[in-house]
């Protein structure tokens, strides 16, 4: 995997060109911890997501020795023991996308994915997480798992229905078929379809759009909120998190930005995503516990 930092947005590739960047473990691993990693570094303020070669992502290895997916065959678990998915006795049962995407999800940066080329299996569902899908007119895209006997991953049964809603989120992995970028655009499942030559190009203009001049805290909770808040049962769960949110911006970036309008200049922000405000976290580990399974 390389990394590349150009004006504050980090451009993550996947570097297995010969094996089409299928998905190793280490690579599994890289993606989970650049993801995590990413929310302290205030140099970074969008990511983009692409592959080496004339591939995105062929979905997993499986040329590897053992359980190709990279789990331990000689445990039982069962629905109670998935309480707790950093326990290190759990280490290899969780899919390895299933790590991998949270931690995109948690993301407090944009993050956008410029599919270059076929994105199969955990190829196809990785960039599910990502905050927009951008796709080469080369690219192809495949939820391919019912071929292979096995059922999605990676979250993905989350993120599908809400991008694309539940009949079509069950027609496309029950099909199972590969698609090409103008039936992925008719599926809903890429946002836009762009030439092979302007795909990065568009996906760092979206990025600036997005994140550049822009406070860094007010962009990471607006993602954050959306992801988020759409998910509560009730718009009161989202209100008591709104109301945190502009409190604390108010009296934060948010002075600034009015300041800047008021006085017909470019706004000054100073804040870093490093450093949320107080209640982040502890919203963030009650929204956890409140998933946990009893």
């Amino acid at each position: 995997m390389a990394l590349r930092n150009d004006d504050g947005i980090l451009t993550v590739r996947l570097e297995r060109p010969e094996a089409l960047n299928a998905l190793t473990v280490t690579m599994a691993e890289e993606l989970e911890r650049v993801f995590r990693e990413v929310n302290d570094d205030d140099d970074v303020r969008a990511a983009i997501v692409t592959g080496s070669g004339r591939a995105f992502c062929a979905g997993m290895d499986l040329s590897s020795d053992g359980n190709v997916f990279g789990l331990d065959d000689t445990l039982k678990p069962q629905l109670a023991d998935m309480a707790d998915l950093d326990d290190p006795a759990l280490a290899r049962v969780p899919d390895l996308g299933g790590r991998v995407n949270p931690a995109i999800h948690d993301c407090r940066k944009p993050v956008i994915a410029a599919i270059n080329g076929p994105a199969v299996g955990i190829g196809a569902t990785m960039p599910l997480a990502m905050d927009r899908r951008l796709f080469s007119t080369t690219g192809r895209f495949g939820l391919v798992f019912g071929r292979l006997g096995i059922t999605p991953e990676a979250a993905s049964t989350w993120f599908l229905p809400r991008i694309v809603g539940m009949s079509a989120a069950l027609d496309l992995v029950l099909r199972a078929d590969i698609l090409d970028a103008d039936a992925a655009l008719a599926a809903g499942v890429v946002d836009e379809v762009v030439e092979p030559d302007d795909l990065l190009a568009r996906a760092t203009a979206i990025a600036d759009a997005w994140s550049k001049d822009r406070s860094a805290v007010a962009v990471a909770l607006t993602k954050q909120m959306l992801r988020r808040n759409s998910a509560y049962p009730h718009p009161a769960d989202a209100h008591r998190v709104d109301s945190l949110s502009i409190f604390w911006q108010s009296i934060g970036d948010g002075g600034e930005g009015v300041a800047a309008f008021q006085e017909k200049r470019a706004p000054r922000f100073s804040s870093k995503a490093s450093q949320m405000p107080d209640f982040y976290d502890a919203w963030l580990a009650a929204d956890a516990a409140g998933r946990q399974q009893p």
